[in-house]
């Protein structure tokens, strides 16, 4: 695991005084680990949860009813996902990933190696991965790290 750009993160939220918090799925905490393993990450890292099952999302996220109306693995779930995390712990920041890491694709159709992820904070960023792999632990790691790359890009645009 590559921690340079979760180095920058962690100096762009220490240096701010942001804080940060995650719900991800197919990267199983991976995107948690990665922040968590600069040093100082207590000043800035709230909490997160793996929220891999429907009950865990309920439990963990609270999600509005109207998200159940939003496409699977799609961009704006990211967002809505990454808005909940962000408010239930009270962080500058939410940061969400939901894909299919393999080696099979996900039940709505969306072939393994694909990610949405989402950044919600001062400025709200989405993005999709599509890795072309059905390798799963590189998979993760690659959802992970582009998670973490796209929270850098929100923190710098703000």
């Amino acid at each position: 695991m590559d921690l340079t750009i979760a180095n920058a993160v962690g100096d762009l939220l220490k240096s701010r005084k942001e804080t940060v918090s995650v719900a991800e799925s197919s990267s199983g905490g991976l995107i948690a680990a990665c922040l968590l393993a600069v040093p100082g990450a207590s000043a800035y890292f709230l909490g997160g949860s793996v929220v891999y099952t429907l009950p865990s999302r309920r439990a963990f996220l609270d999600l509005p009813k109207s998200t159940g109306d939003l496409e699977p693995l799609s961009e704006p779930m990211a967002e809505a996902f990454a808005l909940a995390a962000r408010d239930k712990l009270g962080a500058t920041w939410g940061i969400s990933e939901l894909g299919a890491a393999g080696p099979s694709g996900s039940r709505y159709g969306h072939p393994a190696g694909t990610s949405v992820i989402g950044v919600v904070g001062p400025v709200i960023k989405t993005t999709t991965v599509s890795t072309g792999s059905d390798d799963r632990a590189a998979n993760m790691q690659a959802f992970a790290a582009a998670a973490v790359a796209l929270l850098e890009d929100a923190l710098k645009a703000a």
